[in-house]
């Protein structure tokens, strides 16, 4: 397995593991004893980066995530994220986000209990609370890290502004947000920014949510709880347009002997050697087809080929319904 260096400092292997849909969100939660036996698959194939969030269940992923990897836990990334409103002692989502301070650190604690360690490696703010300041966010994580209970400081889906300013309250290690071919918002103004600073990128729905997989149509039915099933881009007409950009990954899958898959990821890895997608899924050989990814050289003339033709397409479709989005690049 190859690996990188986010920040220049925290090494991880060059793909990490999403582990969200275990629990949440993709339809009903896999099984708990499959979902453990495949992070220990995932780990036995060289991968060291798993991320989790307290809000996945909420709690359930963590404790899974926890129970996984605690045979193995100074061989491993741990992240997890805080920043929603949750009742800590019953899981209750209570509103919206909430970054106190003192919520910060008393989450900190129950994520600690949950993942069966006495440190979080990479902790995230998952998304910015508009009623505190980023500064006393990040001064509370800085207090963790002084602890030790925390390694790095992260966050997830914030403005370039909010970056900046919580970057220099304490360093960020990472930054987490949506990037695939299917969504280049990143490139406007956060990866020159992430560049710029020094701060590693940690692509989220790498493969657009498994659009970009080809195994996606608009006669593909999700199941009732998929959260697909209220996001604009993945309307059956929606999809049916965004085909175009798929067939642009399929062809140059055929021409390298690959998946669309591995060239989806191949195609991130490529953009920066900072960037550490983290690919989702609850099946093993999805995993070991994600992993084919890393080793996908891509011509400079692959590359050009690819912009060329993704520019002509005009993608359909929000990435995220309309509550989702307001959430996002404050």
């Amino acid at each position: 397995m190859k690996h990188r260096k986010l920040a220049n400092q925290l090494e991880v292997s060059a793909l990490g593991l999403g582990c969200m849909s275990m629990s949440a969100l993709y339809g009903p939660p896999a099984d708990r004893q499959e979902m453990i036996k495949l992070i220990r698959a995932a780990h036995e194939r060289g991968v060291t980066l798993f991320d989790t969030a307290e809000s996945y269940g909420p709690f359930v992923n963590e404790e899974l995530v926890g129970e996984a990897l605690a045979p193995i836990r100074d061989q491993v990334v741990i992240a997890t994220k805080f920043g929603f409103d949750i009742d800590l002692a019953t899981g209750e989502r209570l509103g919206g986000t909430n970054s106190r301070p003192a919520h910060i650190k008393a989450a900190t604690e129950a994520c600690l209990k949950r993942l069966r360690t006495d440190r979080i490696d990479l902790l995230y703010q998952h998304r910015v609370d508009p009623e505190v300041p980023i500064e006393d966010v990040a001064g509370a994580v800085k207090d963790l890290i002084a602890e030790g209970k925390v390694k790095h400081f992260g966050l997830s889906e914030a403005g370039v502004q909010t970056i900046r300013r919580a970057h220099a309250v304490q360093p960020l290690t990472a930054v987490q947000s949506e990037y695939s071919l299917f969504w280049r918002g990143p490139e406007l103004e956060l990866l020159p920014v992430l560049g710029e600073l020094g701060i590693g990128f940690v692509p989220f729905s790498p493969l657009g949510a498994g659009f970009l997989t080809g195994k996606i149509d608009e006669n593909t039915r999700f199941d009732p709880t998929d959260f697909r099933n209220n996001v604009p881009r993945f309307s059956p007409e929606a999809r049916k347009a965004n085909l175009a950009l798929v067939d642009v990954v399929k062809a140059l899958a055929e021409r390298k002997s690959a998946t669309p898959a591995q060239v989806a990821l191949a195609w991130l890895l490529a953009q920066a050697p900072w960037i550490v997608p983290i690919p989702g899924t609850t099946k093993l050989h999805r995993v070991e087809e994600n992993l084919g990814g890393v080793d996908l050289d891509l011509s400079a003339d692959d590359l050009d080929r690819i912009n060329e033709e993704v520019s002509k397409i005009q993608v359909q479709g929000e990435r995220l319904p309309e509550a989702a989005l307001k959430m996002t690049g404050r």
